[in-house]
């Protein structure tokens, strides 16, 4: 188990989210996500009657689609389940986002764009980690590409949006020093090593 035994307790509410990504045929990509929130136990709702223990609150997807690059090419999102009748009528405002490049001030331009009253909170959240889930999706293909068309994947011809976003990618960490040496910071091994 990878927690430790909890102290005695009781369910109560569950978030589920879903990270999904495709390669389109037409060489971009789309990467979904999608959100639930349910309960164990029923309650009444203004709007929508008596919800049911394990009917969504909230049920909220969205979809970027990208190019190779990274920037968003277009965005769909959508509210099946919300606890309020207008929170719908927002999601429009999403496709404020398109021709924005996932990388560096990720978040920020998220905020930005559809922070606060200028979107849904539980669809800008979606947003966030949907970055690390295009990288997941992207790297691969784009890699691929790049070494079907005989480039060195050890040079890249811009720098790598994962360069400094987690310990393992630190330009000073083993790994950007054994995959990617260009952009290697850290101390050097051996003595007179460059």
């Amino acid at each position: 188990m990878p927690l430790s035994s909890p102290a005695p307790r009781k369910h109560l509410h569950t978030r589920t989210i879903t990270y999904t990504g495709y390669e389109r045929d037409d060489g971009l990509w789309d990467i979904e996500g999608h959100m639930t929130d349910t309960k164990t136990y029923a309650f009444e709702n203004q709007w929508r009657g008596e919800i049911q223990p394990g009917e969504p609150v909230h049920e909220m997807w969205v979809r970027l689609t990208l190019d190779d690059n990274y920037v968003i090419q277009d965005i769909e999102a959508v509210t099946d389940n919300s606890p309020f009748e207008m929170c719908p009528a927002i999601v429009s405002s999403y496709k404020r986002l398109i021709g924005v490049r996932i990388g560096a001030g990720w978040r920020k331009h998220i905020r930005e764009r559809v922070g606060g009253v200028a979107g849904c909170t539980h669809i800008t959240e979606l947003l966030y980690p949907l970055g690390t889930a295009a990288m997941q999706t992207m790297t691969p293909g784009l890699m691929k590409k790049a070494e079907e068309a005989g480039e060195d994947l050890t040079r890249p011809r811009q720098r790598p949006p994962v360069l400094n976003t987690c310990h393992a990618w630190a330009t000073t960490s083993p790994a950007v020093k054994q995959f990617l040496p260009d952009y290697y910071e850290g101390p050097k091994s051996e003595e007179g090593e460059e």
